[in-house]
């Protein structure tokens, strides 16, 4: 796994050097547009409208928008002026519990992985942010943005940093309109809460697939084969009565509970007669 970042972890006067690594990866399909006529990529130019030409990469500027229309152009000398100290540099600001910590803040993942140099230092950390049930909140240069982040365990004996948003970020939910008129009956809370519970397992992420990204693998696979297409039908949505469709649902849980445990049993039967 290739290394993204190299820098250290700050805290007190104890300095860990880390290297950073991407913890996730997108696995989407990707298209390309191409012309129908002859099946060649498109390409794209950078034009500029008011000269009417082709710009060459060198001749573009990093622009501000600071009223419509009106840009100011920043240079990389101007950028020199904002000190630099903690470009390469997680600085920790605070020890707090991730509980506290609201999901909507969550960007990004990336390992941590301890220099040569820092093996017994990034060992610390992590097994002192283990005794205290303890996460780290920092703040981190990452690509010319200073990102909020935090740090926390990760399986037995590894680091994962989140970059964070800012609250500024995080957009006013009161603006989603929800009405507090609407009225709910006590028992259809009750058979939610119930319907829930039936549910409730343990998070296992392995049990968990994309079936769109599936689904659109195996039509390009059969359109390169030259295969027929099936459409399905599409489904026909009725409008149902709340408590029925509470009801239903607890009645297929509870079916499918009773078809496990049979299954289950012909196993041990099975596993008991052989």
């Amino acid at each position: 796994m290739r290394a993204l970042w190299r820098g250290s972890i700050s805290f007190g006067l104890v300095n860990v050097p880390v290297k950073m690594y991407a913890a996730t990866e997108r696995k989407s399909v990707s298209f390309r547009q191409i012309h129908r006529e002859c099946g060649t990529p498109i390409r794209y130019e950078k034009v500029c409208p008011a000269c009417n030409r082709k710009v060459e990469d060198d001749e573009i500027a990093r622009g501000y928008e600071y009223e419509k229309g009106k840009f100011v152009i920043i240079e990389d000398k101007d950028l020199e002026s904002i000190p630099d100290e903690t470009t390469r540099t997680i600085d920790i600001i605070d020890f707090v519990n991730l509980a506290e910590i609201d999901p909507i803040y969550f960007d990004h993942s990336y390992f941590l992985g301890p220099e040569e140099t820092g093996q017994k230092a990034y060992l610390l950390l992590l097994k002192a942010l283990k005794e205290t049930g303890k996460i780290a909140i920092a703040k981190v240069m990452i690509r010319a943005k200073q990102s909020l982040a935090c740090l926390r365990p990760y399986g037995e004996n590894r680091l994962v940093m989140e970059t964070m948003f800012y609250p500024d970020e995080v957009r006013d939910a009161g603006e989603i309109p929800v009405s507090p008129e609407v009225k709910i009956h006590e028992n259809e809370i009750k058979m939610a809460v119930q319907l829930i519970n039936s549910l409730a397992t343990d998070f296992k992420p392995e049990k968990y697939t994309d079936e769109y990204r599936k689904a659109l693998l195996d039509i390009i696979r059969a359109k390169v084969e030259g295969q027929d297409i099936r459409i399905p039908a599409p489904r026909e949505e009725k409008v149902v009565d709340l408590m029925e469709a509470l009801k239903a649902s607890l009645a297929m849980v509870e079916k499918e509970k009773e078809s496990k445990k049979e299954a289950a049993g012909r196993g041990r039967r099975k596993r008991a007669t052989s």
